[in-house]
């Protein structure tokens, strides 16, 4: 007897652990994971709050719907015979069915709050947002409300509503079912005959339903704000005058609704319950569709912009705190045709820096080169920038990873115990190549070897992102360092983090997560091994800071001790914004207000908040404090790599392009609308580069630093209309400023000056030639390069066989100025042909800079005649004025000759 008991008490609790295992192993290794990187109050917190809102949804809705099952129960019906077509008559055993609909009803009230409880426990953010809200300080224009309201309240409010409509009505059928099988409902003919009692009970319900309508009403009025309407987002003339009166006129109709109804339905009077309820369908119909819907056309269409002028002035100024445009200085450029070799020589930083390796062909050019083994991997190709042997120098890099599909043999000892990290960075300057065509290396091989003052002294990537699930350290296996010409290097991890495999209990949980006995059964594992998981660094801050959405463009840098870190961008958004135009469905704000670190080595995580003004970024920070650390706080030979986020960039530039136009007349006529150029079938992306902006140079002592630029067209034209370009260094960082071009005279655009490279026919000819030949021609990114107060236009061109292991090598190098355009073998050759002298250092391995160079006469005769068809061409066009400047040049070119 007692071993039946015991084995009654057991068997349930043994079922619950075998079924919920999975689920409690989950917790328990991500409490570890949190607790090793220093953040265990963080997951706590947040485990805390979705237990408890999952319990308080849980358990209320199984109050409300067992309550109104228990009152429906109390009710006794008598003895009845269902009758059909008035002759068949069919006794119903009320007691049994009434047994067994109790039982049912209780079991689906039950599983119904259960299900509620886990929709419950996903409003954890909601509900904390909620609970530490702050005020913006910025009220919406038509309502009033701050906009904190929106950000922090609404999304919880919206999410009641909706839950507490879809609880009453659930609970209204499971208590009409309820009435229906124990007599409270009986069909009769073609009619239901309801017991007074079972009447009443649904004028209960059907009143709380109304009333739940009459709060979506009042919700309502705020997803005017939110939604488009005619020519802007969010409320326009029409929904002003017209749709927010009808939500008003129906919130408080719907509640006079709710009471009548249920009065009337109390009393048994449906007449009176349902009229009511028809004026409010009648009031919707006519208030909030057919009268907007008038008014619109007859009123608001003919005088369109009269109406709508100051409601598109809220559309404007929201839109701009939302995408944070405000900050955005706007100031004049007046580009000219004056630039001398002289102006090159004092930009020769800038020219130094003028990226001619494009990610693509670059990353494919290091993976052949820099990969080394096949079990090594670089994903992407990033760009920075470094103090190289004094001078400020961009950089193009490269993490050199583990790839677990391409190991030799793929055991689990080699994948979770000795293949185990990555090792090392590819670095190397933008815009210098060896005389075969390919890019020069600062830091290459295994183990790293550097050419500058950059060293790397802890090559090794256990954390980035390719990495696997898990490895597990410090093991009797020899962890794999990297191979040799004599064999194989190891080594062993000496990092603090990573769990400590110390425990029975560890090992089982780990065991459980990873599906793997091995990690209990390996004798390799000791009491210092640790498993080191969530290797892949998205994946790894995600999990720390899930309400964050991170940069799908992870890049790592090389500290001054020689360490590797990883830098993410993380942004805070939302969708709630008044008035403010969405960049996508789920977005309508955004700020760049957190920058997160990880180690590469030992996967430290440290996350700084760059944007201490953002309000949902202080909300968090007071939810969860110490989680954010103060951009202060961030080590120095790091923080001078952050840069601002290419992401963020465009979609500001997307947005400005329209919402630089501040007059309302001017927005409506779309007078000054821009775009960002295309050059081929894609857009223009954002590129960084190294130069001095134009008040940089006005000002004493100023610098070249790293900014990010991207142009601006017109509207459907292809002149150049502004440049946005972003800060990167301190102490200007996250200064945005746009230089604005001269409306009335023509700027050239990058499809402007890629059309005149196509028509130039010695290069035509010449890449024409090359595809010919079992080659390929990669056109490089076309950029655009201010330098003084004019504009370069420079393009790499790089040459890969037609195979699959083609490797791109670049070979000629396209300079456009003005309405020349020339082509040669490195940038240098080609201002040469530009400006007539060569500065700064060589794109070629080994050339030396020459300054002052003359050109002998048969160069002097090449030029004349080049310029001379040029003249012809422009002629050709109609293009006068650049006819006459080829003609001066022509007339300085033979003046020369003469001599």
């Amino acid at each position: 007897m007692v071993r039946r008991r015991t084995l009654k008490i057991l068997l349930p609790i043994l079922i619950v652990l075998v079924a919920g295992g999975g689920t409690i192993a989950g917790l328990y290794t991500d409490l570890l994971f949190f607790q090793d990187l220093g953040y265990g109050a963080v997951l706590v917190k947040i485990l805390s709050v979705r237990l408890l809102t999952g319990l308080v949804v849980g358990m209320a809705t199984f109050v409300f719907m067992l309550g109104n099952l228990l009152l429906a129960n109390r009710i006794t019906f008598p003895q009845l015979d269902l009758t059909f077509i008035n002759q068949i008559r069919i006794p119903m055993n009320i007691g049994g069915l009434g047994k067994a609909v109790k039982v049912l009803g209780a079991i689906a009230a039950l599983a119904i709050s259960v299900m509620a409880g886990i929709w419950g426990n996903s409003l954890w953010t909601e509900v904390l947002l909620f609970w530490n809200r702050m005020n913006v300080g910025l009220a919406d224009p038509i309502l009033g409300y701050d906009v904190s309201y929106y950000l922090f309240q609404l999304p919880l409010l919206q999410s009641l509503q909706g839950y507490a409509g879809f609880i009453i009505f659930t609970t209204f059928v499971l208590v009409g079912a309820n009435y229906f099988f124990r007599g409270g409902v009986l069909p009769t003919g073609n009619t239901l005959v309801i017991d007074h009692r079972a009447r009443k009970h649904a004028a209960l319900l059907g009143g709380l339903f109304l009333l739940n309508w009459a709060f979506a009403f009042y919700l309502d009025q705020f997803d005017l704000l939110t939604g488009k309407h005619g020519v802007i987002y969010g409320a326009g003339y029409t929904d002003v005058y017209a749709r927010l009166m009808a939500l008003r006129v129906l919130l408080g109709l719907t509640v006079v609704t709710a009471l009548v109804f249920s009065a009337g339905l109390w009393m048994g009077r449906l007449k009176v319950a349902l009229v009511p309820a028809g004026v409010t369908v009648i009031v919707y119909v006519a208030g909030f569709m057919a009268y907007p819907a008038l008014l619109q056309n007859l009123k608001v269409s003919p005088n369109e912009l009269d109406l709508e002028r100051p409601f598109i002035e809220h559309h404007i100024g929201f839109t701009r705190f939302a995408y944070d445009l405000e900050r955005i200085e706007m100031r004049p450029f007046d580009p000219g045709y004056t630039l001398t070799a002289g102006d090159i020589e004092k930009n020769d930083a800038t020219v130094k820096n003028i990226r001619l390796w494009d990610d693509a062909p670059l990353l494919k050019t290091y993976s052949q080169l820099q990969q080394i083994r096949t079990y090594y991997k670089l994903t992407d190709v990033d760009s920075d920038r470094y103090i190289i042997d004094n001078e400020y120098r961009q950089v193009m890099l490269s993490a050199r990873e583990l790839s677990y599909a391409d190991l030799p043999s793929r055991s689990w000892i080699n994948e979770k115990m000795v293949f185990t990290h990555g090792n090392g960075v590819t670095l190397g300057p933008v815009n210098r190549i060896t005389r075969e065509g390919l890019p020069e290396f600062f830091i290459k091989d295994i183990p790293p070897a550097s050419s500058t003052n950059i060293k790397i002294t802890r090559p090794e990537i256990y954390f980035g992102e390719l990495s696997s699930d898990y490895v597990i350290v410090k093991t009797k296996a020899r962890e794999f360092s990297y191979p040799t010409a004599d064999g194989n290097v190891y080594t062993s991890y000496n990092g603090t983090k990573g769990v400590l495999l110390d425990s029975l209990l560890k090992k089982t949980a780990f065991a459980m997560k990873f599906n793997s006995g091995k990690i209990l059964l390996s004798t390799d594992i000791t009491g210092e091994s640790r498993i080191l998981y969530k290797r892949a660094v998205r994946e790894r801050v995600h999990t720390l800071a899930p309400f964050l959405i991170f940069d799908q463009d992870p890049y790592i840098v090389v500290s001054d001790e020689g360490k590797l870190f990883w830098i993410l961008d993380a942004y805070t958004v939302s969708n709630r914004v008044p008035y403010s135009r969405p960049a996508n469905r789920d977005m309508n704000y955004i700020r760049n207000s957190v920058k997160a670190t990880v180690d590469a080595y030992d996967g430290s995580v440290n996350f700084y908040v760059t944007d201490p003004a953002d309000i949902i970024a202080k909300v968090y920070g007071a939810i969860f404090p110490g989680l954010f650390k103060p951009l202060s706080a961030m080590p120095e030979d790091v923080k001078k790599h952050i840069r601002y986020p290419q992401e963020l960039f465009a979609i500001q530039a997307s947005m400005f392009a329209t919402y630089h136009m501040k007059d309302p007349k001017v927005f409506y006529n779309k007078e000054d609308l821009w775009e960002v150029p295309a050059t081929g079938e894609k857009l223009m992306e954002p590129y960084y580069t190294i130069m001095k902006l134009p008040e940089e140079k006005k000002a004493k002592g100023g610098k070249e630093e790293y900014v990010l630029l991207l142009p601006f067209t017109p509207a459907k034209r292809d002149n150049l209309a502004a440049w946005l370009a972003a800060q990167c260094d301190w102490p200007h960082y996250g200064k945005v400023v746009v230089y604005s071009f001269p409306r009335d005279r023509l700027v050239f655009g990058p499809r402007q000056v890629a059309a005149r490279i196509d028509q130039d026919a010695n290069i035509s000819q010449m890449l024409t030639l090359w595809g010919q030949k079992g080659s390929r021609v990669i056109r490089g990114r076309l950029l655009v390069i201010p330098i003084e107060t004019s504009l370069l236009y420079v393009q790499p061109l790089y040459l890969v066989a037609s195979d699959a292991g083609g490797l791109p090598e670049l070979r000629r190098v396209i300079v456009a100025y003005g309405n020349d355009v020339v082509m040669e073998d490195t940038l240098e050759a080609g201002l040469q042909r530009l400006f007539g002298q060569r500065k700064g250092v060589s794109a070629k391995e080994g050339a030396k800079p020459v300054a002052n160079v003359e050109l002998s006469s048969v160069q002097l005769a090449k030029e004349a005649a080049r310029l001379f068809d040029k003249a012809n061409e422009l002629q050709r066009q109609g293009d006068w004025a650049g006819y006459g400047e080829q003609v001066k040049k022509l007339g300085e070119v033979l003046k020369k000759l003469a001599k």
